[in-house]
């Protein structure tokens, strides 16, 4: 009996320190598993640190731009519409220039057909005045051959008579003087019919020279220019209504997702359970050897388990070089 206990009671001792063996191993591999864990976790933390700024450094670099692209639009914007208004004042006053010019030319012109008008029908007021001076000197003259042939006709008249007072009387005589008496008369109605038909035809003559002179004038008058009349003034430019301008949006940091973390107190807590029941495991190992020695064995105390404290060290979060230092442009 006494080495039957034996061999139990080293058998329960060895079992003891194995199991402790074990029971320490599995806390430390514990503690080992929640250093791990927590490296992890800061690294994760350090990487999703890393992305946000990344990702805000992104998103300042893109305003910057945008707010540069904004302004560079307004101060071309303003350039090109004040030099389209400029062109557009050159323009104006050329355009007005030519109108002036050409209606100082066109005014020239009509002074100049108006001068030549006026010429034209001083012409055809003298052409018409000797015309009808021809016209008048001519009848004159008819009518001073037919006074001429009148007082010779007279003359002949007296001396026909003459000759037939002197012849005997009787009635050779007195036809001899009635052939003379009616051959004047005869002669002067000629005249005096040939009168008549000159100062008709001198009347008719008068009235052509006239109408000719009037549609002479109407000729002139209708080659005379149509005076000029100024054109409207040109609509003076004036500058485009202002473009509304809308500041660019903007730009938000992408979304990055939360570090996936482990939980440090996981493997702890697997670990002390594990050596609990290792510990439990002992206790019914040497209860057993115990009982089978026939010894009076005390009851071992319960295992009570701890909780370890591991402090937090903070770590500082250290970013690529550069990231801390986007900052927009000025724009000033």
């Amino acid at each position: 009996m006494s080495n039957g206990g034996g061999g139990d009671q080293t058998a329960a001792i060895l079992g003891g320190v194995f199991g402790g063996i074990s029971a320490i191993t599995g806390i430390a591999s514990a503690i080992d598993g929640a250093g791990r864990a927590n490296e992890a976790n800061r690294r994760a933390k350090q990487n999703a640190e890393i992305q946000r700024a990344q990702q805000e450094g992104a998103a300042q670099v893109t305003n910057a731009y945008n707010k540069l692209v904004h302004a560079a639009d307004k101060i071309n914007y303003e350039r090109q519409r004040q030099y389209e208004y400029e062109t557009a004042i050159r323009n104006w006053n050329y355009q007005t220039e030519i109108q002036d010019f050409q209606y100082l030319q066109a005014a020239k012109q009509f002074q100049g057909s108006v001068e030549a008008t006026q010429q034209q029908l001083i012409y055809n007021s003298v052409a018409e005045r000797q015309a009808v001076e021809s016209e008048q000197a001519a009848f004159n003259e008819m009518m001073n051959q037919q006074a001429f042939q009148r007082e010779g006709m007279l003359i002949e008249q007296l001396q026909n008579e003459g000759k037939a007072a002197m012849m005997q009387a009787g009635g050779s005589r007195t036809k001899a003087i009635q052939s003379t008496i009616a051959e004047v008369g005869r002669n002067s109605a000629i005249l005096r019919a040939s009168l008549m038909s000159s100062g008709t035809q001198s009347q008719r003559n008068l009235r052509d020279i006239a109408m000719s002179r009037y549609a002479d004038d109407i000729k002139a008058r209708n080659a005379m220019m149509i005076e000029p009349e100024r054109l409207p003034d040109i609509p003076k430019p004036t500058m485009a209504p202002e473009r509304i301008f809308v500041e660019p949006m903007a730009a938000l940091p992408g979304f990055v997702p939360g570090p996936a973390t482990q939980s440090a107190a996981g493997p702890i807590f697997q670990g002390i359970s594990s050596a609990a029941a290792t510990v439990g495991q002992m206790a019914m190992q040497a209860a057993y050897y115990g009982n089978r020695s026939g010894t009076t064995t005390t009851k071992p105390a319960p295992v009570t388990p701890q909780t370890f404290d591991f402090p937090t060290v903070p770590r500082p979060i250290t970013r690529p070089a550069g990231v801390n230092n986007i900052v927009p442009p000025d724009l000033a």
